[in-house]
Parts: structure tokens; sequence; C-alpha cells
């Protein structure tokens, strides 16, 4: 695998050959890592374009890591909107429902013998995050529409596998409950863009014209945004 040295740190990279495309782009997820796409061209030509991009990469990659979670036992650390929060899991028998609470510094499970396996755990999580989306993202979305003046019919959360957030023909929004990772700096972002579809619904210049006049730094928070695994 290539790789490209920045400062003290290594980026390792694939590239992947793409002949219809007109330039050449990267992109960062979980799974695959760093993929530079496009034409055939000589490694040293990769290297210098992978590290032309090196401190977006390096910051991607973090984020990247900051939403995903695996197993949920004490000393594990959970994604919530932004950063990532120490988690503790306590065993208590009498209980008739496992619990969560929450500190703003940590997280802490509190459930029986029976409710200590894995699925209950992420059941319990993914309650938490819906919840706080609903109580955390709907305001800021109604905010959002005052100050740009753009205007939605409904808003609904749900669990999405390949997209942050939609807007259908009837102008509903629909936001992915896992948008609650997100810092505050993107779950605006992705708030904004998702208003925009309610003037304009494709992704031609006219909509990214509009979407400059709420959101000045919109391409610097786009980048942020594509390709962080959900």
């Amino acid at each position: 695998m290539p790789k490209a040295l920045y400062g003290g740190k290594v980026i390792n990279y694939t590239i992947e050959e793409k002949d219809g495309l007109k330039s050449h782009y990267i992109s960062v997820d979980k799974k695959d890592g760093v993929v530079l796409k496009g034409k055939s061209i000589e490694r040293e030509k990769a290297e210098r374009m992978i590290l032309e991009k090196a401190r977006w990469i390096i910051n991607k990659l973090a984020l990247v890591q900051a939403i995903e979670e695996g197993d949920i036992v004490t000393g594990a650390r959970l994604p919530y909107l932004g950063r990532r929060y120490y988690v503790e899991v306590f065993e208590k028998e009498g209980i008739t429902q496992p619990q969560i609470e929450f500190n703003e510094s940590k997280f802490k499970f509190i459930v029986s013998s029976r409710d200590y396996d894995q699925a209950h755990l992420k059941n319990l999580l993914q309650e938490f995050y819906k919840e706080k989306a609903i109580d955390k993202i709907a305001p800021r979305l109604r905010k959002w529409s005052k100050v740009t003046g753009l205007e939605f019919n409904e808003l609904k959360f749900r669990f999405l596998e390949k997209r942050w957030g939609s807007c259908t023909d009837h102008n509903n929004i629909i936001i992915n409950i896992d948008a609650i990772k997100l810092p505050y700096t993107l779950i605006d972002y992705l708030l904004v863009h998702e208003l925009v579809h309610t003037k304009v619904k494709d992704h031609s210049k006219t909509f990214w014209a509009e979407l400059s006049k709420h959101m000045p730094k919109w391409k610097e928070l786009d980048d942020q945004m594509y390709g962080v695994k959900m």
C-alpha cells in the first residue's frame, strides 16, 4: 500500500483507477480508508496530491473515527455532539428496565445481569440518540428556517444507512438520528443544506449559490461531511 509522510504522521492510501473521471478526488471512510480516485497517474504525482490534502485527510480520519463505536463496555468511549465520552457499565439487580445516564462528562449504563449484553446496551444507546436528536436538533431546524426564510413542512428522524438527511418533494425533511454524533457546526450545515432543498431540489449551481447565501463557508463544511461513515 502506498503511503505519504506528513510531518510525523503516515498516511496510508490506495489508488482506484477510474478513466471516466475528469479529475482526481480523494475519499476517506472507515471501511476503505484513504482512496485517491481518477485516471492512472505516476506514484510520485499521486503522493503529491495526497500531501496537498494531508491536513484535510488527517482531520477527516479523526472525524470518521469519532462517530464509530464498538462494544459498550467500561472504559470505552461513545460519540455525542462531536466529542467522545467515557463509558461506565454497572450491574444492579432488581431494576425492571436498563437505564442510561449522561452527565456531560460520561455515559453511565445501569443494567441487570439479564440485560448485560451488547444487544440491550446498543438498543438503549440508540433510544438515547433518538431522544437527544429530537430534543436538540429539532429546535435548531426551526431556528434556521426563520433565519433563512426557507420553510419546511414536517421534520422526521430516522436511522439511515447511507445519508445524513433528505428533503422530499413535499418539503418534509428527514434527518439521520446518527447526526447527533456530529458537532453542532456540521449539524447546522446539514440542516441548512436540507432547507435549501425546499427551494432547489437538485445539486445544481443554483443550489450551491443559494446555500452560499446562508452559509458562506459551505465548501469547507461539505468537505468535512463528505465520506464520513454513518
